[in-house]
């Protein structure tokens, strides 16, 4: 009888459902959580920071979100910060008042966990200065806005959380310790001029009671809404390559970027999981430093960047850019349990008369490559491509599958044989009606 109920109580719930890029990062997420999240009741965002930058447009209107999940726009949909993410109180203000700016009352629907680390001024003042005294081939590309030291503070357990803010004479005492600790730091071994420890005091004393209406405990609203039978869509930041653990090291983020983040950094059940979205362009973008095999340094690159607009959202750096690696796409596949893809961008493949993707890598002394994806491991990997015939035919905008040319359906075809996932959306717009859903039962 347990076992029949068990059954019956698993059909009435809804669909939990992650998507993620599993590249490294800009590969067009947020458009396709603000798509997906017309049929849930919540999106979550799991990891990182307001390093991550998500593009939506809708009715013409862009709106770029760095803390915010992606499904703000919708009126209907709940939206969560989970604690995997570490908050700068004052740039989730700033998102919240430029939404409000744009006619979006994000206060109404958007909860932030008490379990967040609180991202101070002083961990932005580090990573600019380790990032300026770095040597050249050591600069990882960091944001600068003090990601990295956050989660260094958090593994250390010295972060101050925002659930403790509103213990004041403790936490104030605990934000002055971490401060004189990062001044140390500052002054004495990068030589760069310290903050003002009141200043800090002050200002995250404010923001705190301006945030503190938000402040929830998303674990326990997340597994209501699961039991009330939710689709709830988690979101992650970046890509699956720049994983701290399975990514590019030490050219990554500073947090988990895969799909097994969803849970850590919301307390969310792996066995509630019911699908992932992994999210890849038809071809690769990289911006930063760190190893990129597919990268493009001729008229090819400079007609990916020219035609997609490759411009950080985040940094406002130009991106590198390269054909489709299905090597790192595999990797990232198999590591996220990737059930199905969503390919973004492929209207900027649309004047190339040749379409290459890598199938291969080999070591320049013809050795195998030995599934190292790490810095080092990817040093001297010499890609191997399968050339295909280009459809040089609009795309763009398209909306329905038959509208495909033949050879983009080709082009399509072979990523589903070389990575063994069904490519089952293809974005070919930054409208939300420029896309085509090729199997549209996620939440069903």
């Amino acid at each position: 009888m347990l076992c029949q109920a068990n059954t019956e109580l698993r059909r009435n719930l809804g669909k939990n459902v992650v998507v993620i890029g599993l590249a490294w990062g800009d590969e067009g997420k947020g458009k396709i959580v603000d798509l997906l999240a017309e049929q849930t009741t919540a999106v979550v965002r799991f990891q990182g920071g307001h390093n991550a930058g998500h593009t939506l447009v809708a009715d013409n209107v862009k709106e770029v979100l760095h803390l915010i999940p992606s499904g703000i726009l919708h009126e209907n949909v709940q939206c969560f910060i989970g604690h995997g993410v570490v908050v700068s109180p004052a740039a989730l203000l700033g998102e919240i008042q430029q939404l409000e700016r744009h006619g979006i009352n994000a206060r109404a629907r958007l909860s932030v966990s008490q379990g967040c680390p609180v991202l101070l001024p002083s961990h932005a003042a580090l990573d600019q200065a380790r990032e300026s005294k770095a040597a050249v081939d050591r600069k990882i590309g960091t944001t600068g806005r003090g990601i990295g030291p956050a989660y260094e503070d958090k593994s250390a357990r010295r972060s101050v959380r925002i659930g403790d803010l509103y213990r004041w004479d403790e936490a104030s005492g605990a934000i002055r310790e971490t401060l004189d600790y990062h001044n140390f730091l500052l002054e004495h071994y990068y030589q760069v001029e310290p903050v003002d420890v009141e200043s800090v005091l002050a200002d995250v004393q404010r923001f705190s009671k301006e945030i503190k209406p938000l402040v929830k405990d998303t674990t326990t609203e997340l597994h209501k809404l699961r039991e009330e039978g939710a689709n709830i869509l988690f979101e992650g930041a970046q890509g699956a390559m720049l994983d701290i653990d399975l990514g590019t090291f030490p050219f990554v983020t500073s947090s988990n970027t895969s799909a097994a983040g969803a849970c850590i950094g919301t307390g969310f059940g792996p066995r509630h999981i019911d699908h992932v979205v992994g999210v890849t362009k038809a071809y690769a973008t990289r911006v930063g430093e760190g190893p990129f095999p597919t990268e493009l340094d001729d008229d090819a690159g400079k007609a990916l960047a020219e035609r997609g607009s490759e411009i950080g959202a985040t940094t406002g750096r130009p991106r590198r850019c390269g054909w489709l690696d299905a090597v790192a796409l595999k990797h990232a596949v198999a590591m996220n349990s990737v059930t199905s893809l969503c390919l973004t961008k492929l209207d900027v493949l649309d004047e190339f008369d040749q379409i290459r993707i890598c199938s291969e890598y080999q070591y320049e002394n013809g050795l195998a490559f030995r599934g190292d994806f790490s810095d080092g491991g990817l040093r001297g990997v010499k890609p191997s491509y399968i050339d295909l015939e280009g459809w040089q035919d609009s795309t763009e905008d398209c909306a329905h599958s038959e509208d495909l040319p033949a050879k983009a359906v080709e082009f399509l075809h072979q990523i589903e044989d070389l990575v063994h996932v069904p490519v089952n959306i293809v974005s070919t717009g930054q409208q939300r009606s420029a896309t085509i859903f090729r199997d549209n039962t996620l939440f069903q």
